[in-house]
């Protein structure tokens, strides 16, 4: 139950901060390119990257501060955090085809499926 709990809060927290971020873009750059979007998906990605070298530097287990963190602060901020994050420790290993096949599968099929869903919808809206 705490670690559900934690995943509540972080991601309440990091969802309120994506919407901020979102708003002052919006308002300092204008609506006509998604500078929110386009922020949160790299500042969530750098805050990633330095929490994980971090923890991995330090001993002990952190795994409350992990989920806290990385997976519902930073999931709530940008899933793009997340994803990068994959991308990387699929490279780091060696893996350089499955990362380059996961990071494509991932855009395009996430692309492909929000146009797939639309015309579902617009195709049942008549």
């Amino acid at each position: 139950m705490n670690n559900l709990l934690l995943v509540a809060i972080g991601g309440g927290i990091g969802a309120a901060g994506r919407h901020f971020v979102g708003l002052f873009m919006m308002r300092h750059f204008g609506s006509g390119f998604p500078y929110g979007t386009l922020t949160v998906n790299i500042l969530g990605s750098f805050i990633m990257g330095l929490f994980i070298a971090t923890l991995a530097r330090l001993d002990g287990s952190f795994q409350s501060l992990r989920l806290l963190i990385a997976t519902s602060m930073l999931g709530g901020f940008t899933t793009f955090s997340s994803f990068s994050l994959d991308a990387a420790t699929l490279w780091e290993r060696g893996q350089l085809e499955l990362a380059a096949g996961y990071v494509l599968v991932t855009v395009v099929a996430s692309i492909a499926a929000l146009f797939a869903a639309l015309w579902l919808v617009r195709g049942l809206a008549g």
